[in-house]
Order: C-alpha cells, then sequence, then structure tokens
C-alpha cells in the first residue's frame, strides 16, 4: 500500500498565526501580514483564522508569549515622523 504524504501548507491555504497581545486580546494575522485582526477571545480569533483560510486547522498555529498586531505603520513612521502612533502624545500648554 503506497503512503501519501499529508498536503503541505503552501498547498492549502494561507496560514495563520494566533496569539494574545500585551493587553490581553487575541490576535490572528496570516505569515504575509496581509489579513488580520484584534478579538475579545478565543473562540472568534479561531472563527476569524478557520473562515479567512478555508477551513484549514492544519494551517493555523499558536503563538506562544505575547503576539502583538503588526499593521505596518512603524514602517511608515520610519518615513514619516507624524504617523509614529508609538510616541507619547505632547500637550501643549497655554
Amino acid at each position: 500500500m503506497k503512503h501519501s504524504e499529508p498536503p503541505s501548507l503552501e498547498a492549502c491555504a494561507k496560514v495563520f498565526l494566533i496569539g494574545k497581545n500585551s493587553r490581553g486580546n487575541w490576535v490572528v494575522q496570516d505569515q504575509q501580514q496581509m489579513c488580520g485582526g484584534l478579538f475579545v477571545d478565543r473562540t472568534q480569533a479561531l472563527r476569524f483564522a478557520m473562515f479567512e483560510n478555508g477551513r484549514h486547522p492544519e494551517a493555523i498555529m499558536m503563538v506562544p508569549g505575547v503576539f502583538e498586531l503588526d499593521t505596518g505603520h512603524k514602517q511608515a513612521a520610519a518615513h514619516s515622523p507624524s504617523l509614529n502612533i508609538d510616541a507619547p502624545r505632547q500637550q501643549r500648554v497655554a
């Protein structure tokens, strides 16, 4: 009997990473950082990832530790300091 190999993740669908951020929200993001979101609970995060990857649970990986959603703002901030959302806001004193 010939054993068939399991399908590779590349052949299935997008690979999604799921974990918790530093604020306790659940983060979902595909490996290409093109699709993702923040969720209040794990069930909703998994539901989103399963919907987006065509119902392929083998293409979902849990991330241990802190996992922050990368929205690309840091790259934009390097080109334009006014877009730096990580910088503390300064208040003007009149």
